[in-house]
């Protein structure tokens, strides 16, 4: 079966200078180019035919063969970028009898050098997917039910005010979290002790011309005599 010839790119300018010998290992730079006079001008063509593809340069009008460039993969010694500019190019010719050199090969935009490194990455792409082969389907999860199989799922049922329906415990169940009971008895103090000191002496009655007059006189002769001291200091307070 012929495998058909597809162009992939075209540049209708493009500059070919002849280069120095690489002297260290950093790479080229075209800045040690003559880039005033180049050495050809035409057109530049990359061309895929199955997985072989080829960079031709060739004549604008006629369409006549320069030189070409097999690129078998990229970045790489075929075709190498430069140090000092995204515009220019360090191609590796051949011709048919098999032997190569190497040229400088720039474009007057940027934009043309862009288009050229995304052409060529996209074509290797796509190989590496056509030499990978296609991808096997991913397996199916069967997540139906088996025969016999139930889930058991743990609803909690709120109100229409968002709160949840849980009874509430009484006032004072489950005083566990460190809530003491009321004392029994109610909520009365029981009364201060006596004093354990000896007793104060006697405290004489107020006359009757004090403000606690009508309050003494009320209270039986009897009863005064009798009560102890410290009741009656509790009494005055």
């Amino acid at each position: 079966m012929d495998t058909y010839e597809s162009v992939i790119l075209v540049k209708n300018e493009v500059f070919v200078f002849k280069i120095p010998p690489k002297t260290t290992n950093r790479g080229y730079r075209a800045a040690d180019w003559n880039l005033q006079e180049p050495q050809w001008t035409g057109r530049m063509r990359l061309v895929s035919k199955g997985e072989e593809l080829v960079m031709k340069l060739e004549d604008k009008t006629s369409g006549q063969l320069f030189a070409k460039c097999p690129i078998d993969k990229y970045p790489g010694v075929a075709l190498e970028s430069v140090t000092d500019s995204s515009r220019y190019f360090v191609v590796k010719i051949q011709d048919d009898n098999g032997r190569s050199a190497y040229i400088g090969l720039g474009f007057g935009d940027r934009s043309d050098s862009f288009d050229l490194n995304v052409a060529l990455q996209d074509h290797f792409k796509w190989l590496r997917k056509e030499q990978e082969g296609p991808a096997a389907p991913a397996q199916q999860l069967d997540l139906g039910f088996k025969d016999g199989e139930t889930i058991k799922i743990n609803m909690k049922i709120t109100k229409k005010d968002g709160s949840d329906t849980k009874p509430r415990r009484g006032v004072g169940a489950g005083l566990g979290g460190g809530l003491l009971p009321p004392p029994p008895g109610g909520s009365r103090l029981p009364p201060p002790p006596s004093p354990q000191h000896a007793p104060s002496p006697a405290v004489p009655a107020a006359p009757a011309s004090s403000e606690w007059g009508d309050f003494n006189s009320a209270s039986a002769p009897s009863q005064q005599a009798t009560t102890p001291a410290s009741q009656q200091n509790w009494v005055q307070f």
